[in-house]
C-alpha cells in the first residue's frame, strides 16, 4: 500500500509559512539544497527541474502530489506546479484549474484513501497545515526540513485539532547550513 508522507519546511517554532503565507525566511541556500534535493527531485516544481536539467529525471519516491488551496495558490505560484506528477488541489474554492490539476471538494479522507489503495509510489502531502490536520490519521511517515530559524506567528504544521498522534524517528541528517532533515514514520 501507498504512504501519505507530510514532506515540509518547519520552523523551530514549528510554523511552514509566516502568518500572510510567504516562506522567503526559510534557508534556501547551503548544503542541504544540494543535499535533499539529490534524494527528493521529484518535490521540486517542474519549472526548476528543468532549470536544473532534471526533467527526464524519475521520481524516485512520489508519483502523486496534494496540496491544500493556499499551498496550490501560493503567490508567484503555476496553474501546474508539479506536472511531473499527478497532481490534487483540496479545496471548494478552487475552479478553473488546467487539465492535470484535478479539485478534490469532498471526502477528502475518503479519496486520500483510495489513492493509498493505487499501485505506484508514495503521495507528497506538500501542504497545508490545515489539510495536514485534517489528514494526520491517514499520514504515515513525516518528512520534515527543520530550518534554524524562529518565525514567532505563522501558519503552523498542523493547524487544528490535529490529537495525540505518535511517531517514531527513523532517520536524521544535519546539514553545515543548520538545517536538519529528519524522518518520522507512525508509531
Amino acid at each position: 500500500m501507498r504512504k501519505l508522507v507530510y514532506y515540509v519546511a518547519v520552523t523551530l517554532d514549528g510554523f511552514i509559512a509566516a502568518e500572510d503565507g510567504t516562506f522567503d525566511g526559510f534557508v534556501f541556500e547551503g548544503d542541504h539544497m544540494a543535499g535533499i534535493n539529490a534524494v527528493y527531485p521529484d518535490t521540486l516544481p517542474t519549472q526548476f527541474r528543468e532549470a536544473l536539467g532534471l526533467q527526464d529525471a524519475p521520481n524516485p519516491n512520489f508519483d502523486t502530489v496534494l496540496m491544500g488551496r493556499n499551498t496550490y495558490e501560493v503567490p508567484g505560484g503555476l496553474p501546474s506546479p508539479y506536472a511531473h506528477l499527478r497532481q490534487f488541489v483540496v479545496s471548494t474554492q478552487v475552479t478553473g484549474t488546467p487539465p492535470d490539476v484535478e479539485v478534490i471538494n469532498a471526502d477528502v479522507a475518503g479519496r486520500v484513501a483510495a489513492l493509498k489503495q493505487e499501485d505506484g509510489l508514495d503521495i507528497w502531502l506538500c501542504g497545508g497545515g490545515k489539510l495536514a490536520a485534517a489528514l494526520l490519521p491517514q499520514i504515515d511517515r513525516l518528512l520534515l526540513k527543520i530550518h534554524p530559524v524562529v518565525f514567532g506567528r505563522g501558519i503552523p504544521l498542523f493547524d487544528g485539532e490535529a490529537g495525540i498522534t505518535k511517531f517514531e524517528r527513523t532517520n536524521g541528517q544535519l546539514f553545515e547550513s543548520g538545517v536538519s532533515f529528519m524522518t518520522y514514520e507512525r508509531a
